[in-house]
C-alpha cells in the first residue's frame, strides 16, 4: 500500500514542478524600507456632540513593505502623529480659544494592493492601526478648570465637560484606509504620495453608562510624502 502512495506523491510532485517554477518566475517578492512625513487634520467623535473644528498637525514615521508581483503586499509602520481637536466657540470665537493636541505613536498593519506600470503604480492601503498616546497638551486663553467664574462664557447650550476632563485611556485602535501613487525613480528607489483616513474605535474618556461621554473617538486625515528603498 505504501508503494502506490509513494508513486502517487512522486507523480504529483513532478506535475507540480513546472507550476512552481512558473510561480517563482511570476511572483518575484521584494522587501523595501523607507520613511514618510506629512500633514494631518483631525477632530473627535463625541457623544454628546461637541462643537469643534479640525486641528492641523504633522506626522512622521518609518515603513517596511513586503510585496510580490501579483499586485499584493503587506505594510508595517511606526509613526508619530498629532491628533486632537479645536473648540468652536462660534460667535464667541474672537474672545475664547481652546485646542487640544494628542500626540500618538501609531503602528498600522496594512494590506497593500497596487497596480500600474514599472515606472508608476497606484495603490490602496487598508487595515488596522494601534496606538499609544505620548502626550496631551492643551492651549487655551482662559481658565478651563473654572469656566463658571468667567463672565459671558458660553454655557448651557454647548458641551463643556471635555475642556478640563483628563484622558483616561491612552491606548487607541482603529481602521486606516489610503489611496496613493508611487513613482519609481530608479530600480531600487521610489517616491510615494498618499492620502489616508483613520477612524478610531477607542475612547479617550470613560464611557460606561454612568459617565458623561458615551463616545470620545479620534479621526484624522493625513497627506504624506514618502521614500522607499528596495533592499531585496
Amino acid at each position: 500500500m505504501m508503494k502506490p502512495l509513494l508513486r502517487l506523491i512522486l507523480i504529483l510532485l513532478i506535475a507540480a514542478a513546472p507550476a512552481a517554477v512558473k510561480a517563482q518566475y511570476v511572483y518575484s517578492p521584494n522587501l523595501a524600507v523607507g520613511a514618510k512625513a506629512g500633514a494631518t487634520i483631525s477632530r473627535m467623535t463625541f457623544s454628546p456632540e461637541v462643537t469643534q473644528k479640525f486641528l492641523p498637525g504633522f506626522m512622521a514615521g518609518v515603513t517596511v513593505r513586503y510585496t510580490e508581483e501579483n499586485h499584493f503586499g503587506l505594510i508595517g509602520e511606526i509613526n508619530i502623529e498629532q491628533r486632537g481637536w479645536v473648540e468652536d466657540f462660534e460667535e464667541h470665537s474672537s474672545r475664547f480659544s481652546y485646542r487640544r493636541t494628542l500626540t500618538y505613536i501609531q503602528v498600522p498593519l496594512l494590506t497593500h494592493i497596487y497596480f500600474g506600470s514599472r515606472k508608476c503604480k497606484f495603490f490602496i492601503n487598508l487595515g488596522p492601526e494601534f496606538g499609544y498616546m505620548l502626550s496631551d497638551n492643551i492651549s487655551a486663553d482662559f481658565d478651563y478648570n473654572d469656566i463658571a467664574s468667567i463672565p459671558e462664557f458660553p454655557r448651557g447650550y454647548r458641551t463643556n465637560e471635555q475642556l478640563a476632563m483628563k484622558v483616561s485611556n491612552r491606548f487607541d485602535y482603529g481602521i486606516s484606509g489610503g489611496l496613493g501613487v508611487e513613482l519609481i525613480a530608479r530600480k531600487r528607489n521610489s517616491f510615494m504620495l498618499e492620502g489616508r483616513f483613520y477612524y478610531g474605535l477607542g475612547n479617550i474618556y470613560p464611557s460606561s453608562k454612568r459617565d458623561f461621554f458615551s463616545a470620545s473617538r479620534g479621526m484624522s486625515i493625513e497627506v504624506t510624502l514618502g521614500y522607499m528603498f528596495r533592499i531585496k
